[in-house]
């Protein structure tokens, strides 16, 4: 299989945010990660998280649980582990914690604006605790938050109950990321049981078919959870993964599209994720 990496860097130059444009520069060309920062800055709030629809499924200008991971996962992705939007994204999320030291999903400033169905404010604790835990954790920060955020988690991944959909997968984030090894890797088993043959995990209430891939939930050949898959499920999601390049050369995701910006700034963000994963894993050579 070939991927075509110019239709994908077309597609992006044609479709997506500044955001994710200055992502794949980085990514392709080796360029300078200082326009992806500024560009992140747009995004962020005066009370240090972030907003305006980072996250394209909660488009309110305030800050959200769901955005401020974003800007996380761009912060690690470049490897940012000393900008100051680290220590005042984790002082917003300690000002917004639940008394248990989780953060709930959705905050109650997306009332009133456009966001996905399944985007509901809360006032409890939600699976994001555990990806936020371990963006923080993967950018070795030791910000006060991260004590009670990661009892939290812990709490939760010794619940009787069995650990499904998504909150499987940032379980999985945050055993990858916490610097405790020996107890991840007891945890980890904890997992198996919420995953299909295949490898993927279904998605209650998601799409007909959606469900989340064994590459999603163990995206570092090097993670603690990568003991879940043998190495012919992973080379079966990276076939997958070659062959559903579209024929105008990006990525798209299999749950609800349900605004024409949310479809299309998401299929940015699957794009530049894609191409990583694979040069990753060896599929493709970057940068060139």
């Amino acid at each position: 299989m070939t991927i075509d990496i110019t239709a994908a860097e077309q597609f992006v130059y044609a479709n997506a945010r500044l955001l994710e444009r200055y992502r794949l520069a980085v990514l392709l060309d080796g360029a300078s990660v200082d326009p992806v920062l500024a560009t992140l800055r747009n995004y962020r709030n005066p009370d240090g998280g972030f907003g305006h629809a980072l996250e394209p499924d909660v488009r309110c200008p305030g800050s959200q649980t769901a955005a401020t991971l974003q800007a996380l996962e761009v912060l690690g992705e470049i490897e940012a582990s000393d900008d100051p939007m680290i220590a005042d994204l984790a002082a917003w999320l300690m000002a917004v914690s639940e008394p248990d030291g989780g953060v709930s999903t959705v905050l109650p400033s997306a009332d009133g604006y456009p966001r996905a169905p399944w985007m509901v404010p809360t006032k409890e604790s939600g699976f994001l605790t555990f990806a936020l835990a371990a963006g923080l954790w993967s950018l070795g920060s030791s910000d006060p938050w991260l004590s009670p955020a990661t009892e939290w988690c812990w709490a939760e991944l010794e619940r009787p109950e069995p650990i499904g959909g998504y909150t499987l997968k940032f379980a999985a984030d945050f055993l990858d990321a916490v610097p405790d090894p020996p107890r991840a890797a007891a945890a980890v088993e904890r997992l198996r049981a919420g995953l299909a043959p295949d490898g993927s995990v279904p998605v209650p209430e998601g799409v007909e078919g959606e469900t989340i891939s064994p590459l999603d939930i163990s995206p570092r050949p090097d993670g603690v959870c990568r003991t879940l898959f043998t190495e012919q499920q992973i080379e079966a999601e990276l076939d997958k993964l070659e062959e559903a390049q579209l024929d105008d050369g990006g990525w798209t995701v299999d749950f609800l599209h349900w605004s024409p910006g949310q479809s299309v700034e998401w299929r940015g963000i699957v794009t530049v994720g894609a191409l990583r994963t694979l040069h990753t894993h060896g599929r493709i050579e970057l940068p060139r």
